[in-house]
Order: C-alpha cells, then sequence, then structure tokens
C-alpha cells in the first residue's frame, strides 16, 4: 500500500521541482544568449545620387550602413571609431537600455559626443547593453545635428532558438529603410543655416528606399520574391521630416508588429509609418508573376501641403517571364493624396497590441498625470542667430511652453548621477502654464512667445506615469511623431480637438492597447500614452521630425534608481566620452 504524501512533502517537491525548472529555463537562456560584436568606423563617403556625387557621413563605407542582427537575450557590443569631421554619436532607437541608459546615445542627454580623431580627446566608444525581453524591427542613427540623414542602419531582434513568432513563419524576409537625401554639401549645414536664419530647413531633394531614390533603373532597389510565398517586410521610416504613405502595386499586408511589439494582425494595402517608427508586415506573393513598383510617398497633414516627393523600388517575380519588360509594363500604385489624414489616422488607430496570455497589460494605477501641449512657436533671437529678426524673435518650439536646451558643458545623466548643480532643473511643469483652445490658431502674442530651458520631471522608480499629449495650432497643425527613450509605452487612446478627460476616458482601451516607443500624434488633436518608469536613468522624449528637435520641441524625464542592486543604475563605462 502507497504511503500518503503529506502536504509538507508536496509543497517541498514543488519548491525543488520549480527551482529545477528556473535552474533548468536559466541555463537555456544562458545557451541562447551570444554577444553580438561590431566595429563602426564613421567617416566620410563619395556616392552619386540624382546625378551628382557628393560626400556624405556614412558607416563603413555603406549608405545605409550595416545591418545588425541579434536575438532576444543577446548582448551587442559597437565599437565607434569617429574618423568624420563631426562630433557623433549612435541612438540604438528603441533599445529598452534596462540599465545600460549609458549606451542610449542622444548627444548631451546620455553621453557626449564622440569627438573626431585629433581633436584632444578619444574618438572612439564601445556601446554596451542587452536586447532581453524585445522582437522585431528596431534601427539605429545618430544622434547629432542631422546626421542622421546618411548615418542610420536597421537593428533586428530575433526570437530565442527555442521561440518563434506568433505568426506563421514567413518564407523570407526583406528591410526597407526609407530615408530622405539633401543635395547639399552636408546635411550639418542645412541645419545649421537654418538656425541662422530661424527658420526652417528646405525639403530634401528626395526620398529614398535603402539609400535609391528610384527615379531610374539604375538607382532602384529591387525585391526578389517567389510567386504563392510569403515575406517578412521590415520597414523603418528613417527620413528626418516627413511621415509616410507606403504601398506594394497588386499586393496587400497583414501587420504583425510595430516598433519592435507584436500587434494582432491587421490587414491593410497601405501602411502608414512617421520618423523613428518601425512596421513588420507580412506580404503574400500572389499576384501574377511580373515587376510592381514599390512605393514611399509624403504624407503631411498640414491643410497646404505641397512636397509630394515619392521613391520607388521594384518587386520582380523570380518566375517572370520576360526579364526585359519595359517601363511602362511596371505597374504603379495608386498612392493616397498626401494629406490624407483619413486613411493615416485610420491605420493608426487600427493597432491594437498582441496579448501573448490573454491578460491585460497596461498599469491600471495611475500615479502621476500630465497634459503636455506641444507644438511651434516664437523665442528671442539667440546671439548666434545673425538673421534673425531682433524684434519678432525666431522659430521655435516647446513642450508645455518651456523650448529645450540641451547642456553644454556635461550630459544630463553624467550631471544627474554625479549630483553637479547648475546643468538643469527638476521643475518641468505637468501642465501648461495657461489653457486655451489648443487647437485653434492662437493670435495672442502670448500664446506664441515660449521661453528657453533645461527643465526635467523626475519620477520615483516603478512611478507609473500617464501623459496626454495634445497637439497645439499655435503656429498652424502638423502630425509630430513623439519618441520616449528608454521605454515602451502604451497608447491608451488617441483622438482629434481638444482632451476632454471625462469625454476620452469612455475611450480608453486597458485591454490590447498597441505598444509603441514613437507615437504619431493626430494633427489638431491627442493621444494618451502611459508607462511604468522601471528603468532609472534620464530618458529624451521629443519630436522625430528632426528639424524639431533642434528647436526645442522635447523634454527629459529623470527616473530614480530602485531599491535593490538590479535596479540600480552601474556607473558610467570606462571609456565614457569626456565634454572636453
Amino acid at each position: 500500500m502507497a504511503r500518503p504524501i503529506r502536504p509538507s512533502f508536496l509543497r517541498l517537491a514543488y519548491a525543488n521541482s520549480s527551482l529545477i525548472l528556473l535552474v533548468i529555463t536559466c541555463l537555456t537562456h544562458l545557451v541562447d544568449a551570444a554577444i553580438v560584436e561590431h566595429t563602426f568606423h564613421v567617416g566620410n563617403l563619395t556616392v552619386e545620387r540624382l546625378g551628382q556625387r557628393q560626400v556624405i557621413t556614412a558607416v563603413n563605407g555603406q549608405f545605409p550602413g550595416p545591418k545588425v542582427e541579434a536575438r532576444d537575450g543577446d548582448t551587442i557590443v559597437v565599437h565607434v571609431v569617429n574618423r568624420s569631421p563631426y562630433n557623433i554619436t549612435i541612438h540604438w532607437h528603441g533599445v529598452l537600455q534596462r540599465l545600460s541608459a549609458w549606451a542610449d546615445g542622444p548627444a548631451m542627454v546620455t553621453q557626449c559626443p564622440i569627438r573626431p580623431a585629433g581633436h584632444g580627446s578619444s574618438s572612439t566608444y564601445t556601446y554596451r547593453f542587452n536586447v532581453t525581453g524585445q522582437e522585431g524591427t528596431l534601427w539605429w542613427h545618430a544622434h547629432v545635428s542631422f546626421l542622421r540623414a546618411t548615418v542610420y542602419g536597421a537593428l533586428l531582434l530575433h526570437p530565442r532558438p527555442s521561440s518563434r513568432y506568433p505568426f506563421p513563419a514567413p518564407h523570407a524576409e526583406h528591410t526597407l529603410l526609407l530615408g530622405e537625401w539633401w543635395n547639399a554639401t552636408s546635411v550639418v549645414d542645412v541645419e545649421r543655416q537654418a538656425f541662422l536664419t530661424g527658420g526652417p530647413p528646405g525639403n530634401s531633394a528626395a526620398l529614398t528606399i535603402n539609400g535609391m531614390p528610384g527615379l531610374d533603373a539604375h538607382q532602384m532597389h529591387q525585391l526578389s520574391v517567389a510567386h504563392g510565398k510569403t515575406y517578412l517586410l521590415r520597414l523603418v521610416n528613417a527620413a528626418l521630416n516627413y511621415q509616410l504613405f507606403f504601398k506594394v502595386a497588386g499586393h496587400a499586408f497583414t501587420v504583425v508588429a510595430a516598433d519592435a511589439c507584436y500587434t494582432d494582425p491587421y490587414d491593410t494595402d497601405v501602411i502608414v509609418i512617421a520618423p523613428g517608427q518601425t512596421v513588420d508586415a507580412l506580404m503574400h506573393a500572389g499576384a501574377a508573376p511580373g515587376r510592381y513598383y514599390v512605393a514611399a510617398q509624403v504624407y503631411q497633414s498640414i491643410a497646404n501641403a505641397t512636397y509630394s516627393a515619392t521613391a520607388r523600388a521594384l518587386l520582380r517575380y523570380e518566375d517572370e517571364e520576360d526579364a526585359a519588360a519595359p517601363a511602362e509594363a511596371m505597374i504603379m500604385p495608386s498612392m493616397p493624396a498626401l494629406n490624407d489624414s483619413e486613411t493615416a489616422q485610420g491605420f493608426y488607430g487600427g493597432l491594437t497590441g498582441l496579448l501573448w496570455d490573454g491578460k491585460p497589460t497596461v498599469p491600471r494605477r495611475v500615479d502621476t498625470r500630465m497634459l503636455v501641449t506641444y507644438g511651434m512657436g516664437i523665442a528671442p533671437c539667440a546671439p548666434a542667430q545673425t538673421l534673425c529678426n531682433r524684434t519678432r524673435g525666431s522659430l521655435a518650439a516647446s513642450m508645455n511652453n518651456v523650448s529645450f536646451v540641451l547642456p553644454e558643458a556635461m550630459s544630463l545623466l553624467e550631471a544627474a548621477r554625479s549630483g553637479s548643480p547648475g546643468v538643469y532643473t527638476r521643475d518641468f511643469p505637468v501642465r501648461p502654464p495657461v489653457m486655451f483652445d489648443f487647437t485653434s490658431t492662437a493670435t495672442a502674442r502670448s500664446l506664441v512667445w515660449t521661453s528657453k530651458g533645461t527643465r526635467v520631471k523626475a519620477l520615483r522608480f516603478n512611478e507609473t506615469v500617464e501623459v496626454v499629449l495634445q497637439n497645439t495650432a499655435v503656429l498652424g497643425t502638423e502630425n509630430h511623431p513623439l519618441h520616449l527613450h528608454g521605454f515602451n509605452f502604451h497608447v491608451i487612446a488617441q483622438g482629434g480637438g481638444n482632451f476632454h478627460r471625462r469625454r476620452a476616458t469612455r475611450s480608453y482601451n486597458l485591454v490590447n492597447p498597441q505598444q509603441r516607443n514613437t507615437v504619431a500624434v493626430p494633427a489638431g488633436g491627442w493621444a494618451v500614452i502611459r508607462f511604468t518608469a522601471n528603468n532609472p536613468g534620464v530618458w529624451l522624449m521629443h519630436c522625430h521630425l528632426e528639424a524639431h528637435l533642434p528647436f526645442g520641441l522635447a523634454m527629459a524625464f529623470e527616473v530614480d534608481d530602485g531599491p535593490t542592486p538590479d535596479t540600480m543604475l552601474p556607473p558610467p563605462p570606462p571609456d565614457y566620452p569626456p565634454c572636453s
């Protein structure tokens, strides 16, 4: 007769089995994990585009730059050697940087720039971080001046070998980086000229797909597909100043991820993607064998939009019979109007997050609520702005009427960790100083003028934050993509007009909202995001229309250390770039 098992023994057996399972899981993860190491040589590269040769800043002689691929759980190590004539940093866009804030990359926020060789300080810096708990398409780019126009590349995070996609595995994949091209001596000069004149920079000369404008067959990226197969398209909007419509003639998509966060499958024939955002979409190659244009076209939410650039690539079936098909036989997709906000907001609002275990992941308790208004305005001329009208001021951008100014002598993160005074203040306002009709064009002078400052919002570790991002129309409405470093956030609601809490809360999605690191807030509208401040460091939140960042459309969160050693930010690495 079998002896009865006592409850205490059951608990002990369960505890031991749980411990064994934990050890096995950890060992499996250790076996799965690897160190992915690259060296980035940043320097001059001569390329030809639009019929002219020019010198650009690039990485390893490539434009776009090298693709970095890793698996969930890996550690990425990138040695950056600056052989360019400019200061440089690299931002790993969308990487959470858990306890590795020193590697995040925005200049004067988490580090001082890597100086050019021969400028009295080290011209190298090693970025080291892990990517645990992340899968999907991200990217890396320069975070100094306008240099990300040519200094960027894909960062692809694959599932562990023991895991798989939450959707049917594709036959193959194609990575498409959408960008812009300037016919200028240097994109740094484009920004510098805008600052000196106190106005926005001029339009780019063309859009690009994987560095090619696609205006003729000699400068057009090509995708090869086999009939009946399904492909994963990894899309990155690396453009500086434009949201984009993306289509492939004769084909449709199923969106499965956005900003490296899985989504419920979303069927569409057009993808809308803002600067900084990424989209993963399945495409079935089920059209008749032939050649089809892939197109990326400007989307401008402003009413008087006129810049209608389009870049093209070519999708070609491997079993196409006529390899020398004339250009007129190629099919161009029917694109939306360049200011088709209805299509854009339909896409953005249609995405929902994929629930892995059926349980809501949105934090329900909110510790801090913020209403952040943002947009363009006017600020007093800076001393270096030689062409600025001293009476009328110069173009500026702000959040809650604070036009953000980067420090010059020390990065924000270094100042926060060393306790150095005078670099910034912890008094960023949680509400705008004046409440008004945000979405009507303001004429009152007090609403146009903004103040400059380096002000951050301090947060306790593990504090839950809800931020209402309210677009303003002080100098006209525009759809601003806002990027938060260090976190993925839930987009729990968005809409047009002025935010009204009682009315808006009825539309909150607290079950399966999309998660992102960059949200395209509707022109003349608002979005509500929610995140948990569980990552110590200083984290920038800014507009990813590159022209708006130097004008001040940014703020930062300073997150305290947690209570245990594994929730505290380690000290900076020994090769941390100095500002001297």
